[in-house]
């Protein structure tokens, strides 16, 4: 209740401000309609069987005066599937509030906060709402800028979970520098560290799980964990590079074999150069025991307060992003190299190879990548490329080796874009994945008409040329037919869509999702 009259209060401040300073917003919603489909397993719990449509939404209030800037946000779930796919979620309340101030070159920050160290290998508090993950921070945030070289700041408090927060406390510092060594020479460097102090609940359920282990299994658990990192950007000239390392100390870690004491450890670092019609960027990260969680009893996304960087391209292409490999706290290194080139205005080539193995050197992920762009061609645009792939789905998606060994898929693409006009225009996608392994080898196309800031029509279809019968045991068509009207500020999209299941992934955060058959409407608004 205390949450609903603060929130009403800064609305009302909001409200009667307005006109003495900025008041901004954003609308959110989605709403879908579950129409039962056994053929591909949409079907089999109460959103199919007996709800048959669900939603969320978020809207947002942001004013601003005097360097005073308050912020609230209404979030509702009415039977959303979002959270768990298969299971309904109905709440509503308020998902986020803040207030902060801003004088002296100090930031103050007290409610909910969104931040990060460095990339975020040791903390991060984001929003991703594709996947339901809003790990904000609720406690107290402040930022100060001693001089133009140096900014540090400070935090604490629980990290957010819906319209709770996790018992466990985090405390946090960071020290950012900003400096030229030169003409073309640029660095900025930082350090952090974060404490998380476990509650008692969560310390007991810890303590019954290591004391149902053997004798020689057990260990004592701490209440306290610290993890600090160090990193820095170089700018010199036609280079850029970024490296950050970081060490986590022992605590109790949930592994495949249960819960183990273990410290962790992160190498992360690219490095970039780019010159006129020319570039190269490579990636390299070595992960080891590297956990991040309000406490180990939590699992999936829940309790994660860090953020570990992908080192695999994120990849448009319906069929390829099928298999986009996330990133591994535990055990992972690997790397990656991209080179491009522009030799005129109308080509442009891109190349790329990925490498990911398991610190016991299991393949984890291969990719060898190439696509080019043709503009050369009157008005049309031309985009071609290949994929070969090694996805360990074992691993990756949790399933039994034998079962599901490593997919191996080779896939063609051709991207054509027809400019009939200055505002309208036709674009096409055709896609081949040629696999033996998991569902077999796919087909996909698209066609999709634009007219220019307003309209937007795509009809595509996905089916499952060559099925692996081991796992189907039929092809199957997903088609998908989809309009989006831009008015203003105001988005509108409204699609039928069937969907097979498999992983979805945003920003290197992956989780599963059944098939989805039925309608999707979604509202974006900004104000």
């Amino acid at each position: 209740m205390k949450k609903v009259i603060v929130a009403l209060l800064m609305a009302s401040a909001f409200i009667s401000k307005a006109q003495q300073g900025n008041l901004s917003g954003d609308l959110m919603m989605n709403v879908n309609f579950f129409q039962r489909d056994t053929n591909i397993k949409a079907a089999g719990n109460q959103l199919y069987d007996n709800f048959l449509s669900g939603g969320e939404g978020w809207l947002g209030l942001r004013y601003s005066v005097k360097g005073f800037t308050g912020t609230v946000r209404f979030d509702a779930f009415q039977n959303s599937n979002l959270q768990n796919p298969t299971t309904a979620l109905t709440a509503a309340g308020l998902g986020m509030y803040s207030l902060s101030k801003e004088f002296q070159n100090l930031t103050i920050t007290a409610g909910h906060v969104y931040d990060q160290i460095g990339s975020g290998i040791i903390f991060r508090a984001y929003e991703d709402r594709g996947l339901l993950i809003d790990n904000a921070l609720f406690g107290l945030h402040l930022k100060y800028r001693a001089n133009k070289y140096l900014t540090v700041k400070g935090f604490s408090g629980q990290t957010k979970y819906l319209f709770d927060r996790y018992k466990p406390i985090l405390k946090g510092f960071a020290a950012e520098g900003d400096f030229d060594l030169g003409k073309n020479v640029h660095i900025t460097p930082g350090i952090g560290t974060v404490n998380r102090t476990m509650d008692q609940a969560s310390m007991d359920l810890v303590i019954s799980t290591i004391n149902s282990y053997p004798v020689n299994e057990r260990f004592t658990p701490v209440y306290n964990s610290f993890a600090s990192t160090f990193y820095n950007t170089l700018n010199a000239g036609d280079f850029t590079w970024y490296i950050e390392g970081a060490y986590k100390t022992h605590e109790a870690v949930a592994t495949g074999l249960g819960l183990k004491r273990l410290n962790g450890n992160v190498i992360y670092s690219t490095l970039g150069y780019s010159k006129s019609k020319f570039g190269i960027n490579a990636t390299f990260k070595r992960t080891e025991n590297f956990m991040m969680r309000t406490s180990p009893n939590e699992t999936l996304i829940k309790g994660l307060y860090n953020w570990q960087p992908i080192i695999e391209q994120i990849r448009p292409q319906r069929l390829i992003a099928r298999y986009t490999p996330p990133s591994q706290d535990l055990s992972e290194v690997g790397g990656a190299a991209n080179v491009f080139i522009t030799p005129n205005e109308n080509l442009s080539f891109n190349a790329s190879y990925t490498h990911i193995n398991s610190l016991a050197g299991d393949t984890l992920y291969r990719e060898a990548f190439a696509d080019a762009e043709i503009r050369s061609v009157k008005d049309f645009i031309f985009h071609v490329g290949l994929q070969y792939l090694v996805y360990n789905q074992s691993l990756y998606q949790q399933k039994v080796k034998a079962n599901y060994p490593n997919i191996i898929a080779l896939t063609p693409f051709l991207e054509v874009v027809y400019k009939i006009n200055q505002s309208k225009s036709i674009r096409t996608e055709l896609q081949y994945m040629n696999t033996k392994q998991d569902f077999g080898s796919w087909a996909f196309g698209l066609l999709e008409f634009s007219i220019a800031s307003h309209w937007s029509f795509a009809v595509s279809d996905m089916y499952n040329v060559k099925p692996n019968y081991t796992h189907v045991n039929k092809a199957h068509h997903y088609p998908n037919f989809f309009v989006a009207h831009t008015r203003g500020a105001h988005r509108f999209t409204a699609q039928y869509v069937k969907q097979v299941e498999g992983i979805n992934c945003t920003g290197g955060v992956c989780r599963y999702e059944p098939a989805f058959s039925g309608a999707k409407i979604g509202v974006i608004s900004t104000f």
